[in-house]
Formats: C-alpha cells, sequence, structure tokens
C-alpha cells in the first residue's frame, strides 16, 4: 500500500526554528515562483537581495511589501556577522538573487556556511534554476554531468578548458552576451570545432532560444546577430 504524506497548506507555516531561507526566483518569466516561496516572501522578517532594483521587479509584482537589504559580491565580507547576529536574535530572513536559486555562481555561499557555523538553521526551497532546463533541452546526455559555471576571466582559465578537454561528462558553463563568441572559440580551439554544443538564452522569457549544432556551427551563428540575455552552454563530453 502507497502512504501518501500530505503536508500542512496553510499560508506560509514557517518554522519557528528556521530563520534563513533560501528563495529561487524565476530567471525570467515571472510566473514560475512557487506558491511557498510566494507565502516565505509575505512573511519573512527581511528579504536580502542580489540587486534590490531588480528584485524590486518581482517583489512589485506580487505586492510583497517587506524590507529589503542587499547582499552581493561587494558587500558580502562586510555585512556577513551582522546578518548571522540578527538571525541569531531570531529575525527571520529570506534571501533571493536576482535570478534562480541562491547559491548557483552567486555569493550565498558564505552566508550559509556562516549560519551553519553560527548554529543557525537552513532552509532552502526547490524553484527556478537556469542550467537545469538547459541541460534537458540540449539533446546531450544528461545522466552524468558538470557543471562550472562562468569561467575565470584570467587566472586558471586557461588550465581549466585544458582539464575540461578530457571530461567525458556534460560540461554546463554560464556565459554573458559579451563574452559568448570568445568563449565559443577558445572551446572550439582545445575541444575541436566537430564538439557538439547547445546554446540556451533567454529562457523563460518571450524570445527564448535554443541553438544546437557543432562549436564550429554555434559560432557562425552567433557571430550574425546581436546576442542579448544570460546564456548557458551545454557541451558534449569527450567522446
Amino acid at each position: 500500500m502507497t502512504v501518501i504524506e500530505h503536508t500542512d497548506s496553510s499560508p506560509a507555516n514557517l518554522s519557528p526554528t528556521t530563520v534563513l531561507y533560501l528563495v529561487p526566483t524565476p530567471i525570467g518569466n515571472l510566473r514560475d515562483i512557487t506558491l511557498r516561496a510566494l507565502d516565505v516572501l509575505q512573511e519573512v522578517d527581511l528579504i536580502l537581495a542580489e540587486d534590490t532594483r531588480t528584485s524590486a521587479v518581482l517583489l512589485q509584482h506580487y505586492n510583497i511589501q517587506k524590507s529589503i537589504s542587499p547582499y552581493h559580491q561587494h558587500n558580502e565580507h562586510k555585512v556577513l556577522q551582522h546578518l548571522v547576529d540578527q538571525l541569531k536574535n531570531g529575525k527571520r530572513m529570506a534571501l533571493i538573487t536576482d535570478a534562480g536559486t541562491p547559491g548557483i555562481s552567486d555569493p550565498a555561499f558564505l552566508l550559509v556556511r556562516a549560519c551553519i557555523q553560527a548554529g543557525v538553521q537552513v532552509e532552502t526551497l526547490p524553484g527556478a534554476t537556469a542550467f537545469v532546463p538547459a541541460l534537458v533541452n540540449s539533446g546531450i546526455p544528461s545522466t552524468r554531468f558538470c557543471f562550472e559555471g562562468f569561467l575565470p576571466l584570467k587566472k586558471g582559465r586557461q588550465t581549466l578548458l585544458k582539464t575540461l578537454a578530457e571530461e567525458e561528462r556534460t560540461i554546463i558553463l554560464y556565459e554573458s552576451p559579451q563574452r559568448l563568441i570568445k568563449t565559443l572559440e577558445e572551446c572550439c580551439n582545445y575541444f575541436g570545432e566537430e564538439r557538439w554544443c547547445s546554446v540556451s538564452r533567454e529562457l523563460t522569457k518571450r524570445f527564448e532560444e535554443n541553438f544546437r549544432g557543432s562549436l564550429r556551427d554555434c559560432i557562425i551563428h552567433f557571430s550574425a546577430k546581436t546576442i542579448k540575455g544570460e546564456l548557458v552552454i551545454v557541451l558534449a563530453g569527450k567522446p
């Protein structure tokens, strides 16, 4: 007999002991947010945001009127201890990023680690992450993969590319529009121009695009157009 566990469906039902919530936000389409995420954002005492201006659009869309404070790579070390102290005193906070799940290519890790070390409980909600739809939509095997995020801009970049050229698992990278062609050309040099690749941009938005082909095909395609939006590159592993 299958037993189905029913959870409390009351509005937020925040845990009395869990005081830091990691809340995923939509990567494009504002409707891609869970009901539970909205409940948490409505109930916490403070929302920490990577960019308060970007997050304000989402919060205003759902009429969430809460105190919002910046937490990003430029101030994380300065505000870290103050935030932990507030959390230890019982202040409930939600950490959100500009788009997607906090902790994926953003500074959430430091706060989470500090909370764990201080005995503060952390709860992570499931939700949007850009690389997942890009991966499963690529047509490239997804049973085993490695996520590298953004490549280093300078130090260690070439060394990492040499290592990834030997990687047999599917490889996932993030990239900006300004650096896409350069990154594809470097991958072409290290992996070979026939390595299969999928490039996704503007995921979940009106002008979403998923282009699949060899690295050479991708370079030709994106060199002929103006590139907008953050991108996910999915590369087949070494044969």
